[in-house]
């Protein structure tokens, strides 16, 4: 769909509506695209499946990570950037 800015400001819950069924509307202005009117991706969360295929890849299904118990202590933090004095 292209619409001009006018036709936007005069139609836009049918141009929002496009957009959010997936159609890509083109904005112009003086008939030279402006904008696009896209939907919003929502934002996806961990893939757990996909980060175990790769740590099955890698070879990494033994390992496993143990942290120290004072690891979110700042002081540990300094400790291990060498910024102790």
């Amino acid at each position: 769909m292209e619409l001009s800015i006018r036709e936007v400001k005069a139609r836009f819950a049918e141009a929002a509506a496009a957009a959010a069924r997936g159609e890509r509307v083109i904005v112009t202005k003086h008939g030279v695209p402006f904008v696009a009117l896209v939907a919003v991706q929502p934002a996806a969360g961990m893939d757990f499946e996909k980060a175990e295929r790769i740590r099955r890849q890698l070879g990494l299904d033994g390992v496993t990570v143990t942290m120290p118990a004072d690891f979110d202590d700042p002081a540990f933090s300094r400790q291990v950037l060498g910024l102790d004095e």
